[in-house]
């Protein structure tokens, strides 16, 4: 069997170790780096030769949430710069919300970081393998979504940009801080934000915050 070399890009050591030892017992499954920022998983995907090459990756496990670059834009940068290499998005949020918008943006499957350890492992093998990974609860939400377009309400009516300004305001960022880490002017940020109180139906952050909450939209 030959092997199968992973990339890990999670900010947090215990959920990288963590994946490490679920990983560790399938043999064909060789961990070659791990990474903590979009920035890193970048350069070394690039050190690695992206997905051609003798020391090529065979996929990316992936974490949404990351400190400086919001997992989304990474993938979509992965994606532009080598098409072929499959990556597998990695969260702690609700499938339903997410595993759609992830696949819309390339990613070639979305797992919970709750998953058990044999469905980590088979989401690997599939992506890997060229194939893509879908639990039965994302297969649903991808199927309502196509020719449903019109019908989306809430956060499915957000746009890419507006659902990581959407994620980081219910976070608890600032609208410097957020642009600060989306390189955005202030009033670009305030503007996104004007639009997913709109779309959302919510007044302030709080409301905000609490509509989150409530569609089991919090987490990492």
């Amino acid at each position: 069997m030959s092997t199968v070399r992973i990339l890990i890009g999670d900010d947090h050591r215990i959920v990288r170790e963590g994946l490490k030892q679920v990983l560790a017992d399938a043999p064909e499954i060789d961990v070659v780096a791990e990474a903590e920022t979009g920035p890193e998983i970048l350069e070394k995907v690039e050190a690695l030769g992206g997905s051609t090459g003798p020391t090529a990756l065979n996929a990316v496990l992936l974490d949404i949430a990351l400190p400086d670059r919001d997992g989304l834009d990474v993938l979509q940068a992965l994606k532009a710069r080598w098409p072929d290499l499959p990556v597998l998005m990695l969260s702690t949020y609700p499938e339903k919300q997410y595993a759609v918008r992830c696949i819309k943006l390339g990613a070639a499957g979305y797992l919970n970081k709750s998953a058990n350890p044999d469905d980590m492992i088979a989401a690997v093998r599939k992506v890997a393998s060229g194939g893509r990974y879908v639990s039965a609860v994302a297969a649903e939400a991808l199927a309502s979504a196509v020719g449903n377009s019109a019908a989306r309400s809430g956060t499915e009516a957000l746009s890419h940009r507006e659902h990581q300004v959407f994620r980081l305001l219910t976070a608890g960022k600032s609208v410097g801080e957020i642009g600060a880490q989306l390189h955005l002017a202030a009033n670009t940020v305030s503007t996104y934000r004007a639009r997913i109180l709109e779309k959302t139906g919510t007044r302030n952050d709080v409301e905000l915050a609490l509509y989150a909450e409530r569609h089991g939209q919090t987490g990492g």
